[in-house]
């Protein structure tokens, strides 16, 4: 597609959507308790156009797990306490403040006055109470619900006054106010008739009316057509001002743009229709940072986000019948195996060939932008096939006359590795493995499959021998990724569905990652932590591989433009966004 067509496109596309007339603020009022930004003072208007590779599949924030669906819904909502994205601190939101016991089992949260959803109705304690009780229902299958049980019972939430709420933990949690952060406030009004006839699954579905879909975040639904965009407009009762007391946001509407891949993205971005790339690889980043200054945009290199790459070996007691995982399982489970794999990789190379310099090297499931919580004790990883051969000669391994590695019993070491075919980068990091392991004598084989299938075969039947995956933070925090290690974790990944730890090693994380939890003096919670990050570069459950920078791009004329690590890394502050005088808007 060539840049004129792409712009024609672009400029079709929103005139349908450009017609009306800008929903504009309502005024201030002397009883809404708002919340004033610190940051640079805008003014109103435009349209902020955005991409996504594929539409979202509901607008309901309890049942939404895909990633265009929470990056059009994180828009339209508020949380009651909020993670900067760029400071990563807990701030107010929803509530203005909030108290903690000192045993860190009640939580007392004053809560905004006199603010109101997007529909004008009054926002009240009953709203949050009603939110939980919605969250930690188990028919509901909220993604959201396993962060919000605690010592093994559900949250207690409970009314004190219209605008007091209080929370209470079975045991303490350390920093339990960043839960707040992913639990979106629901229209008690909208929503408790369907939740209590049993619809509420059904709620909120695409083909939704506008008006029936309610917020408390700085936009609010206005139109959607399927299969090319979909456009949210300012919510007027939205409860931030800025220095000067006008009420955010700026921006009249931010429109979704479906583009179905990172090219096509690119391409509608440099002809002027995109306004913000939230995403790029490394490659496209090199196209762009050539044509910035003559396009007036500019790109950011962030620096390694919370993503990391690794591969990992499958572990699973529960294996198809048919399959021929369990007879490979004996190398895969000593752990000088593993340990050889992770020496003989290149991760230097990895991050060269196939992010262009862009990323970094690890040996952890903790990235260096996680600053405070990264073991630095740790040495980073060097590639040295020596140490592969010494480590796979004491544990019985030994290679014929051509090379080929054998173990105990005289069998060729051979196995697949999975990757998703729509991640060039993961496939392509699974090749460089590949080329590192022939140089030890193994044939290995990478498998692309399509993404569902290849979490279908990780998750479900478990029918593969080792596979290459990404897992991201959401927060810098430990506790999110308690899925990960503990040994009952949904996404514990390499032996899942454990009744218990198989390892003495598994049985001591398991151990760290729940006093880390209970603990609430921070530099105790850091040596904990430390010690998991130890045990796993040790013993190697996932061989960590590289993180890739966080690569973004924006119009010039927007500003407040302050990308993070954290997702949503662009859009995150939608709210003070805003567009200079000498856009085209």
């Amino acid at each position: 597609m060539n840049h004129w067509f792409a712009r024609l496109l672009g400029a079709l596309a929103l005139a349908v959507c450009c017609c009306a007339a800008a929903t504009p603020p309502q005024p201030l009022s002397r009883g809404e308790d708002l919340l004033k930004s610190v940051h640079e003072t805008g003014k109103y208007g435009g349209r902020l156009v955005v991409a996504l590779r594929a539409e979202p599949k509901t607008l309901n924030p309890v049942s939404a797990v895909d990633g265009p669906s929470r990056d059009v819904i994180g828009r339209m909502v508020g949380d009651l306490v909020h993670i900067n994205r760029v400071s990563q601190q807990s701030e107010p939101a929803l509530a203005q403040s909030w108290k903690v016991s000192h045993d860190g089992l009640h939580y007392t949260l004053k809560l905004r006055r006199g603010i109101r959803f997007s529909d004008g109705h009054d926002f009240t304690a009953d709203d949050v109470v009603f939110s939980f009780q919605v969250y930690l229902d188990e028919n509901l299958h909220s993604p959201q619900r396993d962060l919000l049980i605690v010592g093994g019972k559900p949250i207690a939430v409970r009314k004190l006054d219209s605008e007091t709420v209080s929370f209470e933990l079975a045991q303490p949690y350390a920093a339990a106010e960043r839960l707040f952060d992913s639990v979106a406030i629901l229209p008690r009004h909208i929503l408790e008739k369907p939740y209590q006839e049993g619809r509420f699954a059904q709620m909120w579905t695409l083909a939704a009316a506008p008006a029936e879909v309610v917020g408390l975040g700085p936009f609010r639904l206005k139109e959607y057509v399927a299969g090319q965009r979909l456009v949210l407009e300012r919510n007027p009762y939205y409860w931030k001002v800025d220095a000067n007391r006008q009420r955010l946001p700026y921006v009249d509407e931010v429109v979704f743009l479906m583009v179905s891949s990172e090219d096509a993205q690119v391409i509608r971005f440099q002809a002027g229709d995109t306004d913000v790339l939230s995403r790029v690889s490394a490659e496209n980043y090199a196209l762009l940072e050539k044509d910035q200054q003559a396009r007036s945009y500019q790109v950011h290199d962030l620096g390694p986000g919370l993503e990391y790459n690794f591969l990992f070996f499958n572990l699973n007691s529960v294996l198809p019948k048919d399959s021929t995982t369990a007879a490979k399982q004996s190398w895969f489970k000593d752990i000088r195996f593993r340990q050889a794999v992770s020496s003989a990789i290149d991760r230097a190379g990895i991050v060269k060939l196939v992010y262009r310099g862009r990323g970094t090297p690890l040996i952890t499931h903790v990235t260096p932008a996680n600053k405070f919580w990264i073991n630095s004790a740790i040495a980073q990883p060097v590639q040295s096939l020596d140490k592969s051969r010494e480590l796979l000669k004491t544990a019985g391994f030994s290679w014929d006359s051509s090379g080929t590695l054998l173990d105990r019993d005289q069998r060729p070491v051979e196995f697949t590795i999975l990757s998703s075919a729509s991640n060039a980068q993961r496939t392509q990091i699974a090749t460089i493995i590949q080329d590192d392991l022939k140089q030890l004598g193994m044939r290995v084989q990478v498998v692309p499959l399509e993404f569902r299938a290849l979490l279908d075969r990780v998750f479900q039947t478990h029918d593969y021998d080792a596979a290459v995956l990404a897992l991201g933070g959401g927060d810098v925090d430990p506790n999110p990724q308690m899925n990960v290690w503990l040994s009952s974790g949904s996404n514990h990944l390499w032996d899942l569905g454990e009744s218990k730890p198989a390892t003495p090693w598994e049985e001591e994380i398991d151990r760290l990652m729940r006093t880390q939890l209970s603990t609430l003096k921070v530099k105790e919670r850091k040596r904990l932590y430390d010690r998991v990050q130890q045990l796993v570069a040790d013993n190697l459950p996932l061989i960590c591989l590289v993180s890739p920078n966080i690569l973004v791009a924006a119009r010039e004329r927007i500003g407040n433009f302050q990308p993070a690590i954290l997702d949503h890394y662009t859009l995150w502050n939608a709210d003070e966004l805003f567009f200079r005088p000498d856009s085209r808007h």
